[in-house]
């Protein structure tokens, strides 16, 4: 298969990005592999999901809540992580499906999958079959808990991963009362680590001219992020547990309560101690907070004393303070308030998308920006989340003209 961009032009998307011209075929469902697809599509690249017949991926069911018509209900779910995407119906146990998905196969860059191990096989469309028909193909594959070793088989849901890789031991006020983080944190991860993947496969098919597999679970994208826990663990020895809305190893920094409300602050060096101290008349040479080290082993003293001095001050106005300070800090707001937020559109994330049933819809956006000198060549036109089977005539329109073309090609000797 050729990597030249130019021999994809059926496959590219108006609007730009850096993979305008690649075709990516979306196999997966739920959130972990559509998230790694709709960031391929937030780059520029054309994506068809594959979706079971009558009743397309697992999320189309997801709610409440709904929104729509009520003879026709659409999941906030489903649109959270399926835009800029096309949508074709196929029953990959019959001959037709199995024949278009063929087809599909023989033009994508590449393909996600989040199958059970061992499925996609029984189907007919395993790894080297993929591959025999398009030695080019990039195959994404996004498991549980990894693809081999004793655990290879058990499903993986994302709390459930949360909690076996750590993280919820990790979070919430205290050890006993272990925290999921309030997003599918782990299938996120895993969609991100894996679209990371793909574009890094298909830079190396630039110098190889071959596809291969990238794979990645819940499980590893979980641990691919316990960063300074992690080695915290491997190298100290150390067993970290939670501690509420505190940093485990600079002090102060995290959530403190002030005259009607709450701010938070990062005091990560020493020179900004030293300008904390002197903006909240704090004693600057006491031997407790002498060092970062000291206040974290007295972070229970250092936290009463800075409420204390807070307590003198309403957010709003505690918020001017620091800034005139320099000490970093910030509100906690809803996500009503961040969506309004004047600097969250600034930077394009939040994008109007026309939807066949909803009509005009905002979602948030992507978040990634690409300049050429000082011109932006981000992506501008998005796609709202399609319906079910909503381009599957026009995907078999489009194959059917392909397979022509080709064959009028070979005719010529070409």
């Amino acid at each position: 298969m050729s990597t030249d961009p130019s021999t994809h032009a059926a496959a590219t998307t108006p609007g730009g990005g850096p993979l305008a011209g690649r075709l990516v075929v979306d196999l997966s469902r739920a959130l972990a592999g559509p998230h790694a697809g709709m960031m391929l599509g937030d780059l520029g690249a054309r994506v068809i999901k594959v979706e079971t017949p009558s009743t397309g991926d697992d999320t189309r069911g997801w709610g409440p809540p709904f929104v729509g018509p009520e003879d026709d209900r659409q999941a906030t779910y489903f649109l959270s992580c399926n835009r800029n995407k096309e949508s074709i119906a196929l029953d990959l146990k019959s001959d037709d499906g199995r024949s278009v998905l063929t087809e599909l196969l023989r033009r994508a860059d590449v393909v996600i999958e989040n199958f059970r191990t061992g499925v996609l096989d029984r189907l007919g469309f395993s790894t080297d079959a993929m591959l025999e028909l398009n030695p080019g193909l990039v195959i994404l594959s996004i498991t549980g808990f990894g693809h081999d070793g004793p655990e290879a088989l058990r499903s993986g849901y994302d709390q459930i991963v949360q909690g076996e890789a750590g993280l919820m031991s990790l979070t919430g006020p205290d050890p006993e009362n272990p925290q999921r983080v309030g997003v599918p944190i782990a299938d996120l991860l895993s969609g991100m680590y894996g679209a990371y993947g793909a574009v890094a496969a298909l830079l190396e098919r630039e110098r190889t001219g071959r596809g291969q597999v990238v794979r990645t679970s819940l499980l590893a994208s979980v641990i691919g992020v316990h960063a300074f826990q992690g080695t915290r663990t491997t190298v100290a020895g150390e067993v970290p547990r939670a501690q509420g809305n505190h940093h485990p190893s600079i002090a102060p920094y995290g959530l403190f309560s002030c005259r009607g409300g709450k701010v938070q602050i990062s005091v990560g060096s020493e020179k900004l101690w030293a300008a904390f101290t002197t903006a909240f008349g704090l004693d600057a040479g006491r031997a407790e907070f002498a060092t970062n080290a000291d206040r974290v082993g007295h972070r229970d003293l250092l936290i009463g004393v800075i409420e204390d001095a807070f307590s003198a001050y309403e957010a709003e106005a505690l918020l001017k303070k620091l800034n005139e300070a320099g000490i970093p800090a910030g509100k906690v707001r809803t996500l009503d308030e961040v969506y309004a937020w004047d600097q969250v559109r600034s930077q394009g994330l939040l994008t109007s998308v026309h939807h066949p049933v909803l009509g005009d819809i905002d979602l948030p956006g992507p978040p990634l920006r690409f300049f050429d000198g000082d011109a932006e060549t981000t992506r501008t036109q998005h796609a709202a989340p399609p319906l079910l089977d909503g381009d599957g005539e026009a995907i078999r329109s489009w194959l059917a003209e392909a397979a022509e073309a080709s064959d009028a090609s070979e005719g010529d000797g070409g």
